[in-house]
């Protein structure tokens, strides 16, 4: 089997090759859904926001190459957004490659914060200068002036990446349609599970909906099966049924790839004995368990980053038998290493790709059939096209079931929909295997049939009936300070402005602001967090609530030792 394994995956490596130059010197011709979209976009005089909705595989790149190419032919600007840094190399080359050899002469500019600060001034001086035609970046490119703007185009616009969620809070999707409406140019969000926000306003007739049905390239959409895990007894989180299909697909010569969005080796560290867990000392959170690249193990804070080294012993009783419990991905690529000794292995997770350059490379071992299976998390569920991925194993999905959040579901569900289709994209057979100990669940079925309507009628009534947006209007105020108290005092102060200054709030009526409460992380970096929500059916008169609202926590703020932030449109409550 290892040399069958060899064999067909250097063919494998030669195929995508093939594929990737084809893109380059040779651009496949439109099919009659791209060449209608290309068209639908063409005809959007002025300012318009167009819905490019696409299944997996759909061409939907091909179609924004050529509408820039029109709007570059008429000596315009094209902005180009994309969600994750891990997403510009490969469509830096395919842009580069394409306007090399075409008639229309430009200049491509790179944008995002994985580039030094010299390297960011030089493209922002490209671009406000109009040297350069083409500016790639993430969403800090969304701010980048540019005198002779085009065309805007925000691919994976439902992406949670598009919301700076610290700092100066924004979304570069809803900056991206404000500044095509200001600069009077089309907007093109293109998705395949477009935001609950943007399909609404589709429906609504706001946004014109072009739908791409089919795959570019004459492939079925993978199978996606349910593995029912209830009763069932696991292997280091694999069932039965994941490990077989992997063995018949890696003896096929075709790549796997194993899905599991939780980083490190472990998420917690516990002693069986006295019931200790690893806590981070300035969180209330746990600390994740990591091997480091020396094989020495190590404590980690995702919240604040803090670290600290294994303890010999239980710090609570000194038993020495310490467990970890659940798994990362660290600790797939170890079972797994172990599990199929032959095959190549590689994880692409934010430890892998710390250093910069790493996570290109680690992209292209794998499409040039360099990895028989890859291990990782959201980093390689969009965007990226494995010429040679048969079988796609999804672990753990059922944590994001249950979350608090209201908008857990839609972001599984494009999570799931998205890796899903890195399956089969060059050949028929792709196969996606999800494991779960709910497959009744609305999600998961609306998952086996590709049904993204489906999915989205479901969870826009239910929005409807519980008056949560699109159907309602948001505001968040998040105060931080060294206790609690401090935090939920300045938050009880702010709820009450209104009524004490009830003359000058003239759309109060209109609002309802909830009690103050902690954060489910209450405590990162030793600062204790609380919230505010406020909500209105009417966006005219919650802004115009903020507008008072915000100057007068301005005056409150310099009361007392509190820090607080105010997010329009909160992405996560």
């Amino acid at each position: 089997m290892a040399r069958l394994t060899r064999r067909l995956t250097k063919r494998a490596a030669a195929d995508a090759d093939g594929n990737a130059a084809e893109v380059g010197t040779h651009p496949p011709e439109l099919n009659d859904e791209q060449q209608a979209a290309v068209d639908a976009i063409a005809a959007v005089t002025g300012h318009g926001v167009v819905l490019l909705r696409g299944v997996t595989g759909s061409g939907k790149t091909e179609v924004y190459l050529h509408a820039a190419r029109r709007v570059l032919g008429q000596g315009k600007q094209v902005l180009f957004l994309v969600p994750e840094i891990n997403l510009t190399p490969q469509l830096e080359q395919v842009l580069r490659q394409r306007f090399a050899q075409s008639s229309v002469s430009t200049q491509l500019a790179v944008m995002h914060s994985g580039l030094s600060d010299g390297e960011r001034l030089d493209a922002w001086l490209q671009a406000f200068r109009g040297d350069a035609r083409v500016l790639l970046g993430t969403r800090m490119a969304v701010t980048v002036p540019l005198p002779d703007l085009g065309l805007i185009i925000v691919d994976e616009e439902h992406d949670a990446s598009y919301k700076q969620q610290d700092g100066l809070r924004y979304s570069a999707r809803d900056l991206a349609v404000w500044r095509g409406h200001d600069a009077g140019v089309p907007v093109v969000l293109g998705s395949a599970t477009p935001s609950l926000e943007t399909w609404n306003h589709a429906l609504q007739g706001r946004y014109t909906e072009i739908t791409l049905t089919r795959r570019a390239r004459e492939v079925a959409l993978p199978t996606v099966r349910l593995v029912d895990t209830r009763r069932m007894r696991l292997e280091q989180g694999f069932s039965p049924q994941v490990l077989s299909a992997m063995a018949d697909r890696l003896g096929n010569g075709e790549q796997v790839l194993v899905f599991l969005n939780r980083r490190g080796y472990a998420p917690v560290l516990s002693c069986s004995s006295c019931g200790w867990v690893s806590q981070c000392s300035r969180c209330t959170a746990y600390t994740v368990l990591h091997r480091g690249k020396s094989g020495r193990p190590r404590l980690q804070c995702h919240h604040c980053g803090g670290h600290s080294h294994v303890p010999r012993g239980c710090p609570e009783c000194g038993d020495q038998d310490l467990k970890p419990m659940g798994r990362g991905t660290q600790r797939l690529e170890e079972f797994l290493g172990e599990r199929f000794p032959e095959a190549r292995i590689a994880r692409i997770d934010a430890d892998s790709t710390r250093l910069k350059g790493s996570a290109e490379r680690l992209f292209s071992k794998v499409h040039r059939g360099e990895v028989d299976i890859l291990v990782g998390t959201q980093m390689v569920a969009k965007g990226h096209d494995f010429a040679n991925l048969g079988l796609v194993a999804v672990l753990n999905a059922d944590t994001m079931l249950f979350a608090q959040d209201y908008r857990a579901p839609e972001r599984l569900f494009a999570q799931l929909m998205q890796v899903s289709g890195r399956a089969g994209r060059h050949k028929d057979g792709g196969e996606v295997m999800l494991q779960t100990d709910y497959p009744d669940q609305p999600v998961y079925r609306a998952l086996q049939k590709h049904d993204y309507e489906g999915f989205a009628r479901y969870a826009l009534e239910e929005r409807r009936s519980l008056g949560l947006p699109p159907f309602a209007y948001q505001a968040l105020l998040l105060a931080e300070a060294r206790e609690l108290t401090q935090a939920l005092q300045f938050l009880e102060a702010a709820r009450a402005l209104p009524e004490q200054n009830g003359d000058r709030y003239v759309t109060r009526q209109h609002i309802m602001l909830y009690d103050p409460g902690p954060l489910r992380v209450v405590r990162v970096a030793n600062v204790e967090r609380a919230q505010l929500l406020v909500e209105s059916q009417s966006r005219p008169a919650l802004q115009r609530f903020l507008a008072q609202w915000s100057a007068d926590l301005f005056s409150l703020g310099r009361e007392g030792r509190v820090r607080y932030s105010l997010e329009v449109d909160p992405f996560e409550i």
